[in-house]
């Protein structure tokens, strides 16, 4: 397993538990089952002790743990009959977005989801989840389609951000951002949203300009990330921390800002330490945000959908 910065006492304990039982497969004699016990014990009050007082910079490290369940898992575990659909048919198919037709629930939808990758070489094609104007594009072209056809948009988001290569900004990155948030809040199907790992930016704000959204419990979602935000306020990208602390980027803040609507509990340790378990929590909060807006006349759709925006930042976080 990965271990973060701040769980290294944890991964001391855990790795002498997993050391004792390797030795006692090699020398059958040994008996260390009660001292494995009593280690594992350990480990488990350390590790809710640990993620009973994360802090926003902790977070923001869970949030990137790379083994946390990417769009691909939950499109393969959540969906059926799933069918790509690639390229914004102007210029070419960007890798770090997927989409295309499914069935969730045994429902038509149109899922759009950013891909970050699982190791280095699928991290590389799909360039991190950084989406470049193509993939914005096409993002446009599937809302289209689902309007064209009432299907349901359910998005999935995890990216640190928009692209900002010079090759993006040439082909009009900004514009492609602006053109799917403003899709977003023109189409007349129900349309909601998870944010899975990280919502950075206008990269995220692109695909979660939702009926209902919904973060899950260590995700984090900011206008930048504390990095690039301590880099601009302070010179300082080492500040981060004390960035992460006034982005009000947890799920818990949001949800008391009135940004999101739902947070979707984790499993002790974070997402990644039960893929399965996050997966099937994700799957039930999206059946419920569907059902909110089953049988809503499209104009009301839309109108709600503005009104929410437009509301945002009335409530703050003594309310």
């Amino acid at each position: 397993m990965h271990y973060l910065d701040f769980e290294k006492p944890l991964a001391e304990i855990e790795g002498k538990a997993e050391e004792l039982r390797a030795m006692a497969k090699v020398n059958e004699e040994m008996d260390i089952e009660a001292e494995a016990k009593a280690l594992d014990a350990k480990a488990d009050g350390l590790l809710k002790d640990l993620y009973s007082k994360l802090t926003p910079w902790r977070k923001c490290q869970v949030a990137r743990h790379p083994e946390r369940p990417h769009c691909q898992d939950y499109i393969e575990a959540l969906f059926t009959e799933y069918t790509p659909l690639a390229g914004d048919r102007n210029f070419a198919d960007d890798l770090a977005v997927m989409g295309g037709l499914a069935r969730f629930n045994d429902r038509p939808v149109v899922v759009i989801g950013h891909e970050k990758g699982k190791d280095t070489n699928s991290r590389l094609k799909h360039n991190f989840g950084m989406a470049r104007p193509e993939g914005y594009r096409k993002a446009i072209r599937l809302m289209d389609m689902a309007d064209r056809f009432r299907l349901p948009v359910v998005t999935l988001v995890d990216t640190p951000g928009a692209y900002p290569g010079k090759g993006a900004e040439e082909r009009g990155q900004s514009e492609a951002i602006a053109r799917c948030t403003e899709k977003c809040l023109q189409i007349g199907v129900p349309s909601v949203t998870v944010i899975t790992g990280e919502g950075g930016s206008g990269g995220a704000v692109a695909f979660a300009t939702a009926n209902r959204v919904a973060m899950l419990e260590h995700s984090v979602y900011s206008v930048i990330s504390p990095e690039g935000c301590a880099s601009i306020l302070w010179k300082d990208a080492e500040k981060m921390r004390e960035a992460a602390e006034a982005l009000r980027l947890t799920a818990q803040d949001l949800h008391k800002l009135a940004v999101i609507d739902r947070i979707i509990k984790e499993p002790m340790g974070g997402a990644h330490r039960d893929t399965e378990s996050t997966i099937a929590a994700v799957g039930a909060t999206i059946a419920a945000m569907l059902a909110d807006l089953d049988n809503k006349k499209p104009a009301d759709l839309i109108k709600q959908r503005r009104k929410k925006f437009l509301d945002m930042g009335s409530r703050g976080l003594a309310a």
